[in-house]
């Protein structure tokens, strides 16, 4: 009886209440299913972000363990093929020519001596003592850069093997944050001994030439292990730029560079490594 009596009280008293009242109540629903909404929403967004970084998760786990997983076997199998190899022959096939492509593995002791010397004194003299990154030299390049001289190369031969093999050769950051990637794992996995064996057998030395039987045979009509000190000092004169620079057909550039590295030579471990049967 109080209750009736309460409404009707209020209809008499305040007419606009009750409408207050239910606009109060309707807004209080909306905002419930606003707020569902955006829990259902909030509940379909973290599955995505789930699912996405299962996916992330997954694909990188794939990437570290198929790395590693070829580094491993390129431990021990030869090198046939590299991606620049492939690269060189479709940029052929695009101006028309007839694609070159000379490669032939050989063993580090059937390469003369004489070669990992070579390219040691000409591209990387801390090779034997750093463990991938020569960071004396980057912080040099670095800081010529910032003056706006000309920028020099600063990438060991590990670096420079973790490039020819595993990735692509134009430069970007993340191309050469893979290329630290691989510099770790082939310092860690391989050692210095079959990292120069894999570089001087990967490596472009001229036209549809890699590796140094086949430049050796191409270029000096001879096989790697026969390449004379001269010779492997002008091999590794060509190395900045081997499709400008040539051991057959020397510039007088390549031959003064031929002279300096015969001189630094000198101050390079020789040789560089034991032979087999030399107390390896």
């Amino acid at each position: 009886m109080m209750n009736a009596l309460g409404r009707g009280f209020l209809r008499k008293e305040s007419p606009s209440l009750a409408k207050q009242l239910r606009c109060t109540r309707s807004v209080v629903l909306s905002v419930g299913r606003g707020v569902a909404i955006f829990a259902a929403e909030f509940r379909t967004m973290m599955v995505f972000l789930r699912t996405v970084g299962y996916a992330v998760v997954a694909a990188l786990l794939f990437f570290v363990v198929s790395s590693v997983g070829i580094v491993v076997v390129y431990k021990w199998l030869p090198v046939g093929a590299t991606p620049l190899m492939f690269l060189r022959c479709g940029q052929q096939i695009g101006r028309g020519e007839a694609p070159r492509w000379h490669h032939a593995w050989v063993s580090l002791d059937e390469i003369s001596e004489a070669l990992p010397r070579a390219v040691v004194a000409s591209e990387d003299q801390k090779f034997l003592s750093h463990h991938g990154f020569d960071f004396e030299e980057i912080s040099k390049a670095y800081d010529e850069m910032k003056s706006g001289h000309r920028r020099r190369g600063a990438s060991t031969i590990s670096q420079q093997t973790a490039k020819n093999v595993f990735l692509w050769p134009e430069a970007s950051w993340v191309r050469k944050g893979l290329e630290a990637y691989f510099t770790i794992l082939i310092e860690l996995i391989w050692g210095k001994e079959r990292i120069m064996e894999v570089y001087l057998n990967s490596i472009e030395m001229g036209d549809g030439i890699y590796g140094a039987e086949a430049v050796a045979v191409h270029h000096f009509g001879v096989h790697a292990s026969e390449l004379s000190r001269a010779q492997c000092a002008l091999v590794a004169a060509s190395l900045p730029n081997p499709l400008k620079l040539s051991s057959k057909h020397p510039s007088a550039y390549v031959s003064r560079r031929q002279s300096w590295i015969l001189g630094q030579m000198a101050g390079v471990k020789n040789p560089l490594f034991p032979r087999s049967g030399e107390g390896r």
